[in-house]
């Protein structure tokens, strides 16, 4: 009996112990003391950079003169065939310190302020002779290129011209004569200062020359 009675009046004793164990556990934590909870936020997704461009714009075409066809860019040129020429060349058949000169036509239709000059060399024979340069390797034309004609050459305009690319020194020994051929012009815009378009003749200007240059 004495036994039951203990076990009958601990209990409730061992309870109420638990249960105070059980608040000062929960008091000891309050809501305010805890880390404040993080929202979640998504990362805003990134929006790709747009490709490169490396590339320029287009050039525009041009309405190319009669016989050639292309953009008119200088990468791109008119392309012409065959004889057409947009200017004619011809040696004075004399020589200076400067060089040889030469007289050259604007035959084309619009004004030029761009030109690409190539000159050939010729032996009493008709033999084409290679330019040679002291430390250079022979090639068989000597070329220049850019504003070479001091200004503009008016459409039908006539004049004598030494070019500066073309010295003495650039004329193989035993020439007996020079020919040269405008391969590329530029045409001029209404300023007159800058070219607008270009055009060109492969055809002209081959590392192997007749003299006199080609006839078809």
């Amino acid at each position: 009996m004495t036994t039951r009675k203990f076990h009958a009046l601990l209990l409730p004793t061992l309870l109420l112990v638990a249960g105070c164990e059980d608040e000062k556990s929960t008091a000891g934590t309050s809501t305010s003391e805890r880390p404040p909870a993080q929202p979640s936020v998504a990362a805003p997704a990134k929006t790709p950079p747009p490709p490169p461009t490396n590339t320029a714009p287009p050039e525009p075409k041009h309405d190319c003169p009669e016989g050639s066809s292309g953009e008119g860019s200088f990468n791109k040129p008119c392309e012409a065939k065959g004889k057409a020429r947009a200017m004619e060349v011809a040696w004075t058949g004399k020589m200076t310190d400067e060089g040889p000169s030469f007289k050259v036509t604007n035959t084309s239709k619009l004004v030029i302020l761009y030109g690409r000059f190539v000159a050939y060399f010729y032996d009493k024979a008709g033999k084409q002779l290679q330019v040679t340069e002291e430390g250079g390797k022979p090639h068989p034309y000597q070329k220049c290129s850019g504003n070479i004609f001091g200004g503009v050459m008016k459409v039908g305009e006539k004049a004598v011209l030494t070019f500066s690319c073309v010295k003495k020194k650039h004329v193989p020994e035993g020439t007996a004569k020079v020919e040269g051929e405008l391969q590329m012009v530029g045409f001029a815009d209404s300023s007159g200062e800058k070219v607008d378009f270009y055009w060109k003749n492969d055809d002209l200007v081959p590392d192997e020359r007749p003299k006199g240059g080609i006839k078809k």
